[in-house]
């Protein structure tokens, strides 16, 4: 099988598999995201690769024009990221589609994923899930994904930087109070941690920041949300009572599932 594409582990190393192994021992060459991480790997398998090959972000058309007479003339070739996938979130992907297009055979040995991890960890699972990828860096960006996400019945999955952290949460918990939020960092690692709780919370809860690799699971909608112009009036009577609008605002976003801002803003 010319390409294989090899998962690796997100944290710790023996959560390799004894297939992924075997192609990292028998491959024509080892295709890296970072070399020097996955010496780290084939180090401590004692695995001496016949040759590795950078292939990141930044080369990978170039490279995938390198490497796709070597497969078509019957090379094996095992593709690596430095953690999880390749391909899902990670440089891969315009490779593997340009072997599939010129009949290359392909082959995905499985093995840890941090979004699946993240996901059975948060308590969150269901039937159904979204992956998000990275979450977005402009604040605009981050408001129109929350709207994307206001009535989405099931769980989603993204990944975020230690240093954004805190802005998304509070962002998140600006949108959407109640809604059920885990942050699992450092996962299969020694220091791993899982957050769980409400966005407002666990927002407060990593407001001074947090180190190491961030899972973000966003809980989702709630499948009997209230009618959002029952809500909106609900905040109107709450206002009329003589309650401070962005508490009431909060309170029925609570207890209805809409968007905090959606209710404030209608309330003006």
């Amino acid at each position: 099988m010319p390409l294989l594409v090899c998962a690796t582990p997100i944290g710790n190393l023996e959560d390799v598999t004894l297939r992924v192994l075997q192609a990292l021992r028998e491959a024509d060459a080892v295709l890296c995201e970072d070399t020097r991480r996955t010496r780290i790997l084939l180090d401590r398998y004692e695995i001496r690769a016949r040759a590795l090959v950078s292939l990141h972000r930044h080369n990978e058309l170039a490279r995938a024009h390198e490497l796709l007479p070597r497969l078509a003339a019957g090379e094996t070739l095992a593709l690596v990221s430095d953690a999880g996938l390749p391909g899902v979130n990670d440089p891969g992907a315009r490779l593997i589609s340009a072997a599939l297009e010129r009949g290359v055979a392909v082959s995905v040995l499985p093995g840890p994923s941090a979004v699946e991890t993240a996901l059975v960890a948060s308590g969150l699972v269901g039937e159904r899930y979204q992956f998000l990828g990275y979450l977005p860096r402009r604040a605009s960006e981050l408001a129109a994904l929350w709207r994307e996400l206001e009535s989405w019945p099931h769980p989603a999955v993204a990944f975020e930087s230690a240093q954004r952290l805190p802005a998304s949460l509070a962002s998140l918990a600006e949108a959407f109070p109640a809604r059920s939020v885990a942050v699992c960092r450092e996962l299969t690692k020694r220091f791993e941690e899982v957050v769980r709780g409400d966005a407002t919370d666990v927002a407060e809860r990593v407001r001074d920041g947090v180190r190491g690799e961030i899972t973000v699971v966003i809980g989702g909608a709630a499948t009997a949300a209230a009618d959002p112009v029952e809500a909106e009036a609900a905040v109107a009577e709450l206002l009329a009572a003589g309650v401070p609008r962005r508490q009431a605002a909060e309170l029925v976003s609570r207890l209805t599932g809409v968007a905090r801002n959606r209710l404030y803003n209608a309330s003006l």
